[in-house]
């Protein structure tokens, strides 16, 4: 591996890492394209990401802990159904062509810039109609996280993603937490995700793990960061950065599927 590559691996596990704690996503669609531009082979770049985003939501959890801002049995109970719904996600990958798939999730990423702000105008609807309402979750809460779980590791199979773009909106929306709650429990959950995927692909031999472990021991750097700089930040702060994550995403993710149609 040469150097330049080293440095290029290095400074996106970074920047994975200080997405990953102030945002609660994987960083694989960050991760997958520069391995791409690197040489690796999609499911080679796909594998490899998987290793570097355990890493770091791995390190990002441990230091929520210490901070003691992990709820475990939110993150358990939503990671079960995400592990087995992830499954079913990348056999129906399979049968969808790549453009579509593209497509399909730049749409997705729009849509959550609705369910982001749906939950605040859900709230004060909530809070005129009768004061006394709460802003916890309107519909049962085992439902809920079966709901969010469930779907966000439909998604995660599916596109190939940790999961965390819907994760985080969804926990908003249907358990009522708040986009700092969200994004901690967001990281937890991808690092049950993660370890799922980096069993099956290391069964199948497709991790380069000297690339996986330069990209993690970037990310471990930039999500420490991240994790510790979180707490002194605004809800409002956080959501404008989850948005604006959002819009960059899709603007990209439309470009690739439109790159992606002309190949076809």
């Amino acid at each position: 591996m040469t150097l330049s590559a080293v440095i290029w691996l290095s400074l996106a596990g970074l920047v994975s890492g200080v997405l990953a704690g102030f945002l609660g996503i994987g960083g694989g669609t960050l991760l997958v394209p520069v391995l791409v531009q690197l040489g690796f082979i999609p499911v080679q770049a796909t594998a490899t990401s998987s290793l570097a985003i355990l890493v770091t939501s791995s390190a990002g959890s441990f230091q929520n802990w210490r901070m003691g801002y992990l709820n475990f049995e939110q993150i358990v109970l939503l990671g079960i159904p995400a592990v087995v719904t992830a499954f079913l996600g990348t056999f129906v990958g399979d049968l969808i062509a790549p453009h579509v798939l593209l497509v399909g999730f730049g749409l997705l990423l729009l849509s959550n810039l609705y369910l982001v702000s749906l939950k605040k105008r859900v709230v004060q609807k909530a809070r005129f109609r009768d004061p006394r309402m709460g802003t916890g979750p309107a519909i049962n809460p085992v439902l809920a996280r079966l709901i969010t779980g469930s779907t966000a590791g439909f998604m995660a199979g599916l596109f190939g993603v940790g999961g965390g773009v819907i994760l985080v909106p969804l926990q908003i929306l249907l358990l009522g937490e708040s986009i700092k709650s969200a994004v901690r429990t967001s990281l937890g959950v991808i690092v049950i995700t993660s370890v799922a995927a980096c069993i099956g692909h290391a069964l199948n031999q497709n991790i380069n793990w000297s690339a996986g472990l330069i990209l993690g021991l970037g990310g471990l750097m930039g999500v420490q960061v991240s994790t510790r700089f979180l707490p002194k930040l605004s809800d409002q702060t956080v959501t404008k950065l989850f948005r604006i994550m959002l819009m960059v995403l899709s603007v990209y993710i439309f470009w690739q599927a439109f790159q992606s149609w002309k190949g076809s």
